[in-house]
Parts: C-alpha cells; sequence; structure tokens
C-alpha cells in the first residue's frame, strides 16, 4: 500500500478490511472466502478488491 494516492481525493493513507463471503462449491457444500478491500482513509473510496481463499474455485 506504498505509494497509493485516491483517485478522489488525492488521500495517501490506505487501510484493508474484510467481509465474508459465502460460497457453494457444490450442491450440498457452503464454504465461504474473505473479500479483501483496500480503501482510503480519508474519503473511504475502495481502491482494490481481492479474494482470499481462492482455491475453493478450483476443482
Amino acid at each position: 500500500m506504498e505509494n497509493q494516492t485516491c483517485k478522489k481525493c488525492g488521500g495517501k493513507e490506505f487501510a484493508e478490511g474484510t467481509d465474508y463471503m459465502p460460497i457453494k462449491t457444490s450442491k450440498m457444500a457452503l464454504t465461504g472466502a474473505n473479500k479483501i478491500f483496500t480503501f482510503c482513509l480519508d474519503c473511504g473510496e475502495v481502491d482494490s478488491i481481492r479474494i482470499e481463499n481462492t482455491e475453493i474455485f478450483r476443482k
């Protein structure tokens, strides 16, 4: 998160937060992964979103 600049407000401080997302991987199995948000601490604009457990999508 070094040398980032917010596209909305020009802020330079960013943080990460998570949001749990349940994912159905088969008819019976229900698992999940965290969505990880990188966001500006000044205005809250989300810079990126990524999924933590991508291996659950592979068969």
